[in-house]
């Protein structure tokens, strides 16, 4: 294949590794901010010019052939190998500027994460953010990111894990609710109290306490159960019972006395207990913008703790 068929394959090629990673023609589009047809066009000419079938296509997805996977691979190496000629001139470039896209849960996001992003705007003007709040879990890849926010004790393996700080679960009532409720000294009398859940799966009413050794389980219920960690605080702020958050949610709370934390001695296990975990893909020649973001997120929660 001589230099120029070559030069007009790469977008094509480009593609398809798109669509290999989205798992669908209609998120690559998305991604390369076109039509689905466009994308499916620039696959099938890579297909014609290397005279293999690539993706055997359905209705409801598309698998690679045993060609497909070989190109893939090969096809991801020339990508990859551009994305680092491009961070090379962005290191060079001494100017901070640009676009980052990042992901970051709800409640930490709102909370912990706003203000930080306002400061460091106010450091960089040239650098422009966008931020995807959601408490899905997000690829950088598929999703179209530079770098994601996790609260977890399981960072996704294929990405480069920074750890800025510990996050602990809190579970918290009024002092009004454990004074008319007594408050409990163990997780099992939790089946006498109005527990506030998110409701959001089968297991969320399934809360878990370790203490040592010991692990204890129990199903609770409650007469308000609810997705929204705003709306369940408001809820327990207001002596409808008792509920867990992530310590940034509540602890100006229990500094003023407005909540009390229950079965203090006991550790709670559930979503968002970890470490906010910091990820982004590896590679050798990082844009100053994504270094700079970093290092600023790591000496703000070093100052914090």
């Amino acid at each position: 294949m001589d230099i120029n068929k070559l030069v007009t394959l790469l977008p094509d090629m480009a593609a398809f590794v798109t669509v290999v990673e989205s798992e669908s023609f209609s998120k690559a589009a998305q991604v390369l901010d076109m039509t689905p047809s466009g994308v499916s066009r620039q696959v099938s000419r890579l297909e014609k010019a290397l005279q293999a079938t690539l993706l055997e296509r359905t209705t409801r997805k598309q698998t690679l052939t045993i060609a497909g996977q070989e190109t893939y691979n090969y096809c991801k190496s020339i990508v990859d190998n551009a994305q680092e000629v491009i961070n090379i001139s962005e290191k060079n470039n001494n100017e901070i500027e640009g676009e980052l896209r990042i992901s970051t849960p709800k409640a930490f996001g709102n909370q912990v994460l706003q203000p930080l992003l306002i400061q460091f705007l106010n450091l960089y003007p040239n650098i422009k953010l966008k931020i995807k709040v959601t408490d899905q879990c997000c690829d950088p890849i598929n999703d179209n990111l530079d770098l994601i926010f996790n609260l977890t004790n399981q960072p996704q393996e294929n990405l480069v894990a920074k750890s800025l700080a510990k996050i602990d679960l809190i579970l918290c009532a009024t002092p009004k609710y454990l004074q008319d409720n007594d408050t409990p000294k163990h997780p099992s009398e939790l089946h006498q109290h109005q527990c506030l859940s998110l409701g959001e799966t089968q297991h969320d009413n399934k809360w878990g306490f370790k203490q040592g050794s010991e692990y204890y389980q129990i199903k609770v219920d409650g007469r308000f159960v609810v997705n929204h960690t705003e709306m369940r605080l408001n809820a327990v702020i207001h002596d409808l019972g008792i509920g867990i958050f992530p310590n940034f949610v509540v602890q100006e709370k229990l500094k003023q006395g407005l909540l009390l934390e229950v079965l203090p001695h006991w550790e709670v296990q559930g979503n968002y207990h970890g470490e906010v975990m910091l990820q982004f893909l590896k590679s050798q020649h990082m844009p100053n913008r994504l270094r700079v973001f970093i290092d600023f997120m790591v000496q703000q929660f070093k100052t914090e703790t």
